[in-house]
């Protein structure tokens, strides 16, 4: 009987602890989830917010901007915090900085307001997002406890963006383009009390010693801003007009190209530095850092395009846009599970090889959209597909990222692939844009005789341009394919735990 009673007990034990797991994963995972699709909720809300506020066209775009900027530019001090401060302690200071930019955001009676509001709301984002994902591989043991976990933060990371236009959509058509911003403030409050109960006290503990890198922590902040700044301003408008030579960009990523400079002299001196250089001693960590940098450029533009191609050429609302994208969304949480139970079995390589061989197939796909084409007939297929490929990117990628990485040093890591993203996504918007409005420019050029005339050649001319963008696109994930290729070769062991 007392065997019986021992062994009933370990099984309630073993049962208790994995409910407590799946909590504290419910909580990290819609932090993410919130974190991330604040960058495209506020897209569909853009006209609404221009008339209620005033602002100008080329001011508009740092709605978007100011949140991006920040969250890119912070990741790194956001993920050394939580190493040196305690990472469930700065996991929930970032959800209230979150939610108190966002009602501050969405109280905004002008456009510096707003802004300002953004900006800190990217702050809190910046320390969300390198200390949840630090909280998985802390929390969650290596192996398929961990890849589980880490299945489901890729689904809510890769889902964000459209679930994001869907919330905005419904938000703005039912409601007021305030609660874009205002949406996020009881979710956040209630996942930072839930933190406080469900996730580990151990969470708290600091992690290595001695102070902050305030060198590296200036250079590196910086120097990422400063990128992200430049690249968002080098987009060519849809004028045609390119910005690539103008003073303020030239000038922001000449700073950037410095202070990164400086940033990576001062962390190879530092004896507390904010990215320890031995973390960039991994092949293979180096691989998923940069195939993760293709990845963000690609997700930032698919969506960008896509979302102005079913509105500009096929005249979709913004409702409309938002539910189109449901499928996506779906395939991505389907490539992510997929990735979950392929990469214990098969190894991390031949995933993310064939995950890069469906990405550039589906980019192609999206390339020959045209405007007479159909959502059933053009889109839904290669949408589809699309996701499916990124959602299979992600889990192997992240999980590279921390595999054999000490716990010291778990939030770093995170912030630089978290960086990496942000960075590829500012990327992803210049360069992709670049080659889509210049194309449009070029075949727009002369159409400028009867109104609907006028109006179908600027619609063809739009889908020439978003069709070479993707094309492009196609062409990066080639490059994502040749570094899965040539630089990814962890074995399928390594990830199993020791």
């Amino acid at each position: 009987m007392t065997t019986t009673l021992s062994a009933a007990g370990s099984t309630a034990g073993i049962e208790g602890s994995r409910r407590r797991l799946g909590v504290a994963l419910f909580v990290i995972a819609t932090a993410q989830l919130m974190i991330v699709l604040d960058a495209t909720i506020v897209y569909v809300a853009l006209p609404h917010i221009q008339a209620a506020l005033g602002f100008s066209g080329s001011g508009l775009e740092w709605v978007a901007n100011a949140y991006a900027l920040t969250f890119g530019g912070l990741l790194l001090l956001g993920g050394r915090a939580g190493d040196l401060l305690g990472r469930r302690r700065m996991f929930i200071v970032g959800l209230l900085l979150f939610s108190a930019a966002s009602l501050a955001g969405g109280l905004a009676t002008s456009p510096a307001w707003l802004l300002a509001a953004r900006a800190v709301q990217g702050a809190g984002g910046a320390i969300v997002a390198p200390t949840a994902l630090a909280l998985i591989a802390t929390t969650f043991p290596e192996g398929p406890p961990r890849s589980r976990a880490m299945g489901v933060y890729a689904a809510m990371s890769v889902a964000g963006s459209s679930v994001g236009l869907l919330a905005g959509g419904l938000l703005v058509a039912y409601a007021d383009w305030r609660w874009v911003l205002f949406v996020n403030v009881p979710i956040g409050l209630a996942v930072a009390v839930a933190a406080r109960f469900v996730l580990a006290p151990g969470a708290s503990r600091r992690q290595g010693s001695g102070g902050l890198d305030l060198p590296g922590t200036i250079t590196g902040t910086a120097g990422v801003a400063a990128l992200v700044y430049g690249l968002s301003n080098a987009a060519t408008s849809p004028d045609g007009t390119s910005h690539w030579g103008d003073a303020k960009v030239v000038v922001a990523l000449a700073a950037s190209a410095v202070l990164l400079a400086a940033f990576a002299v001062i962390e190879s001196r530092s004896r507390h530095a904010l990215l320890p250089v031995r973390l960039l001693r991994s092949r293979d960590r180096v691989g998923a850092y940069l195939m993760m940098l293709g990845v963000g450029t690609l997700i930032a533009g698919v969506f960008f395009f896509l979302t102005l191609f079913v509105q500009d050429v096929w005249g979709y609302s913004a409702l409309r846009t938002g539910v189109a994208f449901l499928p996506v969304t779906a395939a991505m949480l389907v490539g992510a599970v997929g990735g979950t139970a392929l990469v214990p079995r098969i190894g991390a390589r031949p995933v993310l090889v064939a995950a890069s061989a469906v990405t550039v197939g589906g980019l192609y796909w999206l390339s020959r959209m045209t405007e007479h084409g159909t959502y059933a007939g053009d889109l839904i297929g290669a949408g589809l597909v699309l996701g499916i490929g990124f959602g299979l990117l992600i889990v192997p990628l992240q999980l590279l990222a921390l595999t054999r990485v000490p716990e010291a040093d778990s939030g770093a890591a995170a912030s630089l692939l978290n960086a990496g993203r942000q960075v590829g996504g500012a990327i992803g918007l210049a360069v992709l844009g670049t080659v889509a409005w210049t194309v449009v420019a070029d075949n727009a050029h002369g159409h400028a005789g009867v109104a609907s005339v006028a109006l179908a050649a600027y619609r063809h001319a739009l889908v020439v341009g978003f069709d070479r963008a993707f094309l492009v696109g196609a062409g990066i994930g080639v490059l994502i394919l040749l570094v899965a290729l040539t630089m990814i070769r962890i074995r399928r062991a390594d990830l199993a735990g020791s």
